[in-house]
């Protein structure tokens, strides 16, 4: 019966994985997956946070990316290579390997075969492990970068590093998602609070277009498209939309209604960086002679769901923030951030007179990889009135928000209001697919920020 029970949690696994891939932890004792370029590890505490995606340098339209040509990144330049990492809570031995599988826009598997973005190996294994120094919570911090020696990228588009142990390719622990580029369009967009919904309110209306030169003769609209992420979230991310003007060499999206946000309010954070001591937004620090435990602050509702009366809840206020990024910190480090920060408990407690019931609460950000799952939805306490949420979390700074989340949308509007002034990130990605191509190649990719931030 065990077994039987452990197929069916690998088949639903599986079966997930491939419902639009997205950067996700399928095991309970990983934590802590990250991407990152390798040229910003060392100064992570000193940058801007980044979403990182690899650029390949671009030829033209009619040219199919095939392995052998010049047309490589092979880990050489540090800005232009990615450090994928993550923990496994104990100092026990694990052969992790990783594969790679290339992804149309709607990030489900192409129908390329490796050999065509793939230069090298296809399998690879994890040999550079560290195990935690000094912390109360034992794991080891697994990484590698990519791509590397024996693997190279040979194509633009979608891709999914699927992580999985002691060679059984059927069971993946962890995947991470990124991006290749090879810029051949140009690209323009700005946000207005003007939208097609309201003027100077709750939402956000992003205008772009896209000029090109096709070689092959084929209509722009027929074989170039767009899909926009905001704060690199995909709940909401907008999957072709159709452009509002048409020429022969661009394409324009204005005044459209699917290109419309919600501004949704700048990202709350907190900051664990010390054992001691409460950081930003963290009320006190416990040690229960087993974990350590971050009791949060008490949020406050900014929307209307303890306030009906009010549009859009408390007042706007611009606050600095990373737009629902992290970065691991932690005081009296001697060495390595990576293996000398401890796991702590966080608690988050969101006071509600009543539980709101078109949906569930769900804490958002890339601390919970923008998804919607068991592990960041809050539990309702009838006695304290409140929403709340623990989870196993490493020292850093963090942002987040409140998301109500029903069985259709996911909205910002009842738990942190929405506000034009938000400083918000919308990553517009342009994919190429002519007539008879069996993989999208993504062709432009730019980030915008609207004013605020």
């Amino acid at each position: 019966m065990k077994r039987i029970f452990f197929l069916c949690c690998v088949s639903l696994c599986l079966m997930s994985v491939q419902a639009g891939l997205e950067t996700t932890i399928w095991r309970t004792d990983i934590k802590t997956l990250t991407v990152r370029y390798v040229s910003d590890i060392e100064a992570s505490n000193k940058t801007h946070l980044k979403r990182p995606f690899l650029t390949l340098a671009g030829t033209d339209f009619v040219r199919e990316s095939v392995a052998g040509t010049n047309m490589t990144i092979d880990g050489s330049e540090p800005n232009n290579t990615l450090e994928i990492s993550f923990d496994e809570l104990s100092h026990e031995a694990h052969m992790y390997t990783y594969t790679v599988r290339h992804l149309n826009a709607d990030h489900e598997f192409s129908n390329l075969e490796s050999y065509e973005y793939l230069q090298g190996f296809t399998t690879a294994d994890i040999t550079d492990y560290e195990h935690s120094l000094n912390t109360q919570q034992a794991y080891t911090h697994y990484r590698f970068t990519f791509p590397n020696a024996d693997m190279q990228i040979t194509r633009s588009g979608n891709y999914v590093i699927l992580i999985y142990e002691d060679g059984k390719s059927e069971e993946i622990v962890a995947q991470a998602c990124f991006s290749v580029v090879e810029p051949l369009v140009q690209m323009s967009a700005s946000i207005t609070p003007n939208t097609v919904e309201e003027i100077a309110g709750r939402y956000q209306q992003l205008e772009m277009s896209v000029q090109a030169a096709l070689t092959n003769g084929e209509p722009l609209a027929n074989c170039l498209f767009a899909v926009v992420r905001q704060n690199g979230r995909t709940d909401n991310e907008v999957f072709r939309p159709r452009p509002t003007m048409v020429e022969s060499n661009r394409l324009t999206w204005h005044n459209s209604r699917e290109l419309v946000f919600e501004g949704g309010h700048e990202y709350r954070h907190f900051d664990t960086w010390s054992t001691y001591f409460g950081g930003h937004n963290v009320d006190r620090i416990v040690y229960d002679h087993t974990d350590y435990h971050a009791v949060l602050s008490e949020d406050e509702v900014r929307g209307t769901a303890n306030n009906q009366a009010g549009r859009t809840g408390i007042n706007y206020m611009h606050e600095f923030d990373e737009d629902g990024q992290f970065r691991v910190n932690a005081e009296r480090v001697l060495n390595d951030v990576a293996t000398e920060a401890e796991y702590m408990w966080v608690h988050w407690t969101l006071p509600m007179q009543e539980p709101l019931l078109e949906g569930g609460i769900y804490i958002l950000g890339d601390i919970f990889y923008n998804r919607f799952t068991a592990e960041n939805r809050m539990l309702y306490d009838n006695e304290r009135r409140c929403y709340y949420l623990n989870a196993l979390i490493k020292q850093g700074g963090y942002d987040y928000l409140y998301m109500l989340k029903g069985k259709q949308n996911a909205t910002l509007l009842k738990t942190e209001g929405s506000h034009w002034q938000t400083g918000n990130s919308y990553t517009i990605y342009i994919y190429y697919r002519p007539v008879g191509s069996r993989g999208d190649r993504l062709v432009g990719l730019q980030t915008y920020s609207s004013s605020s931030t």
